[in-house]
């Protein structure tokens, strides 16, 4: 009898990330996660495998987490990061055996590290209270009181840290490896990070912004750094993101990613090369109309740490893109030709290059494959897979195999997107259907495993996902498309793809459509059923309902309104306009709200606004709280809340199609 996808086979489904080659490049380590149900937590451990006899052998034990694998610049050594006391600290294993042993015993723990190429010392990152070196222990009090948190600044609070703590920052150190003795290396009351290092061990790129203020400042300045003199010079200092710092072989170029400020943040990833001989820096990817990095959204893989970009030994280049639903493998030369190194229709989730830039380890996902590593030739396109964590869950289990398809939208433009048959489809059956909308926008439905659309397959609904306007993946315009205009464009995009459907796939049953979604997802998921009755049931999650308040509670309300909806608190027509809880009276679906307690991104305040409208007014409308959860509790949430999750929606569906 076959067997079909449950809310546990999270529990069976492995996520293999992060692969690290050796520097002698016959030997690399790798990731495993996988979800403890006896725990109710995640446990992530080290594998080391031998390339040229494909054994892999598990490093770590245990119930923990262990994060940031790196080998020493010789190979002798494997350093990592992982929680076994209190915090987390830095830990050297020898790459022939034995125990793991704690190199730092930081009061707050280690935040990340570099490993300096001299191989004698490492370059971390530790949160220091104010006035207090690196190594010294705050005052503890005697009986935990509740104290007063003043509020100073409008950055005061972050989804899944909570409030922001005061008077703390993150400053780096050099820890000798030999006496384990630690050294302050940065001051002064800002936060400090790692962002690269030389080949010679002379230069650190750093990231910092000395700002007083950092409330309207969207900008960390990249510094390269003298490790003798600690003189400093400007890398780049823009408004936007950068970071990931990556020298050539020959340390004359530094390559790091970055999306400047055009678009705020709409604006395409790049890549970018600094020369230190001329003091120049070019946007290599400048005539790529698609962005660099992986804006997947997907709830399978965990951890993922990929780096941003990796130089060969002839100062090429390569780094992911996100294109059309692919997360592909980009080769690029200082001359500017740029081209596709690995094949379409499938999700590089993590890779590592060899010197000679022939051949890569990449860990790779498609629609019906969870992920796995593989040792990839780039020149002749073969793959051999060198783990099968998830053979077992993919012999016992029958999948649904997702179609891509693509139409005409209401003003021409075209989208791209996936339709799936139940798992169990029988030829003329009437089936029902649930649409799903990706959170964001700005992020992308992908040729990757989605354990929630597998399920719902596995339930007997078809699912329709796609990618409206203002999803990564496709030009500049595209995902600038719906700034300025939620509820609109994209609306259109949605509902024209349940048309396209409608028309071509006779398996459908008309009267029977759901629809569900996340975030930027739940609030398209109010919005629809504020301007249609066409779907019979729907359930939202992490939803915004209300701009006008969201402006004010969201940790990042007041600007993500200004960037995202081109309007702010003197403007508040325009927010209410946008606002689903405007078109409560018109609700007429039977709607689901799903929401986490401790989401700072979308606070519950949204939740329970809509719930209580709705209520007051006689619709059908159930309210459900995760304790203990924030935005993120799809994908990396409390293993059994992940579950209740899935039951609440399937149960839903199930209540109403």
């Amino acid at each position: 009898m076959a067997n079909y996808v449950t809310k546990e086979s999270l529990f069976e489904i492995q996520s293999i990330t992060n692969p690290i080659l050796a520097p002698n490049e016959k030997e690399a380590l790798y990731i495993r996660t996988q979800l403890n149900e006896k725990e109710n937590n995640y446990n992530a451990h080290l594998f080391h495998i031998d390339l040229e006899t494909g054994e892999s052998t598990q490093w770590t034990y245990g119930n923990e987490r262990v994060s940031s694998p790196q080998w020493s610049p010789d190979g002798k050594q494997v350093a990592f990061l992982v929680k076994r006391n209190e915090k987390q600290q830095l830990y050297i294993l020898n790459s022939r055996g034995g125990e793991a042993q704690e190199l730092t015993t930081l009061p707050n723990g280690v935040n990340s590290y570099l490993w300096s190429p001299c191989g004698e010392k490492l370059w971390i990152t530790s949160t220091v209270k104010k006035g207090l070196g690196i190594t010294e222990q705050e005052e503890k009090e005697e009986k935990k009181v509740p104290k007063a948190y003043v509020v100073d600044k409008m950055k005061y609070k972050a989804d899944s840290v909570g409030l922001l703590p005061q008077e703390r920052y993150s400053q780096i150190a050099k820890v000798d490896l030999a006496t384990k003795e630690v050294s302050a290396f940065t001051e002064g009351d800002y936060s400090h990070s790692l962002q690269g290092i030389s080949h010679d061990g002379k230069t650190l790129v750093i990231a910092v912004n000395r700002t007083e203020n950092t409330d309207d400042i969207f900008r960390t300045p990249l510094f390269l750094v003298d490790v003798e003199t600690k003189e400093e010079a400007v890398l780049i200092d823009e408004d936007g993101y950068y970071g990931g710092a990556e020298f050539s072989s020959d340390d004359r170029y530094i390559a790091f990613g970055g999306s400047d400020h055009t678009y705020k943040n709409a604006t395409h990833g790049h890549v970018y090369i600094y020369d230190t001989e001329t003091k120049t820096t070019q946007k290599l990817t400048e005539m790529l109309d698609v962005p660099v990095g992986d804006y997947a959204v997907a709830d399978i893989q965990q951890g993922v740490d990929a780096p941003t970009v990796i130089w060969t030994e002839n100062n090429d280049l390569y780094f992911q893109v996100s294109t059309e639903g692919d997360i592909r493998l980009y080769y690029a030369t200082l001359e500017g030709a740029i081209y596709p190194a690995s094949p379409e229709n499938e999700h590089v989730y993590g890779y590592a290059v060899f010197k000679n830039g022939n051949r890569a380890l990449i860990t790779v996902s498609n629609p019906t494959f969870p992920g796995e590593l593989f040792d990839f030739d780039i020149t002749t396109g073969e793959r051999k897979q060198l783990t099968t964590f998830n053979a077992e869950f993919l012999e016992s289990t029958t999948l649904s195999t997702p179609e891509a398809i693509s139409y005409t939208a209401k003003d021409g433009i075209t989208v791209h997107g996936w339709i799936m048959k139940p798992a169990q489809y029988t030829e003329g059956e009437k089936y029902p259907f649930i649409v799903e909308v990706h959170g964001g926008p700005h992020t992308l439905y992908a040729n990757t495993f989605f354990h929630e659309m597998q399920l719902l397959a596995a339930k007997g609904y078809g699912v329709l996902y796609v990618n409206p306007r203002g999803s990564h993946g496709y030009s500049q315009e595209f995902v600038d498309g719906v700034r300025g205009k939620y509820g609109e464009g994209d609306y259109e995009d949605i509902m024209a793809g349940v048309d396209y459907v409608l028309q071509h796939y006779a398996w459908i049953d008309e009267s029977r459509l759901g629809i569900t979604g996340g975030s930027y997802g739940g609030f398209m998921t109010n919005w629809v059923v504020g301007h249609t009755n066409r779907f019979k049931a729907a359930v939202t999650q992490r939803s915004i309902s209300n701009w006008i308040s969201f402006y004010g509670v969201s940790d990042i309300g007041y600007y993500f309104s200004e960037w995202q909806m081109l309007a702010d608190m003197n403007d508040v027509e325009k927010l209410w306009h946008h606002s689903p809880l405007k078109y409560a009276a018109n609700v007429e679906t039977p709607l689901l709200i799903l929401h986490s307690e401790r989401d700072f991104r979308c606070p519950i305040e949204q939740a329970e606004q809509l719930y209580i409208t709705l209520k007051r007014m006689g619709k059908e409308v159930g309210f459900v709280r995760f304790p203990e959860c924030d935005h993120n509790l799809s994908r990396t949430g409390i293993p059994n809340l992940r579950l209740e999750r899935l039951e609440q929606i399937t149960g839903w569906f199930e209540k109403y199609l």
